[in-house]
């Protein structure tokens, strides 16, 4: 089954990551700027997107300012994803989603544009209108079996 793609819509502002040199995210955090949070706990903290790309468009960032996935502490990546986990389940609850996109963007190829790992928590709905697009195609297996070995050779040990 193929699932309906998630894009971004010419409406989005690109926002400053930094606001008098300190992260965004970083301020939020420390409830310093303005937020619509959601939850927090020792590790991480879950709030509203404030250019919400369907409504309960929610963000869940490491409280330690960390940039990117390998920046994390196991035991923070951990806690971003249970918040996650914990606000994908409320959206559900409040009648906000049917389902439900984790979505993660760690580097600019990758559409990260705030220095702060978060993951996206998206409330979905039948003909929301958000996409993913992607030129998703088959591969032979051998080639897979050749990128499974570079990567498999190129893992960090695990904690």
């Amino acid at each position: 089954m193929r699932l309906p793609p998630i894009r971004r819509t010419p409406k989005r502002r690109v926002l400053p990551a930094e606001v008098d040199g300190e992260c965004v995210f970083c301020r939020i955090v420390a409830g310093t700027a303005e937020r619509s949070l959601l939850a927090e706990d020792d590790d991480a903290v879950a709030f509203l997107d404030v250019q919400p790309a369907v409504t309960g468009h929610a963000l869940v960032v490491p409280r330690r300012h960390a940039v990117g996935l390998a920046d994390l502490t196991p035991a923070e990546g951990a806690a971003v994803w249970e918040l996650g986990r914990r606000v994908a389940a409320g959206a559900r609850a409040a009648g906000l989603a049917e389902a439900v996109n984790l979505f993660l963007a760690d580097g600019a190829a990758a559409g990260q544009e705030v220095w702060h790992a978060h993951l996206h928590v998206l409330p979905r709905t039948p003909g929301d209108g958000l996409r993913l697009d992607g030129a998703f195609r088959p591969m032979e297996r051998g080639a897979l079996d050749a990128v499974a070995e570079r990567l498999r050779a190129s893992l960090p040990l695990a904690n």
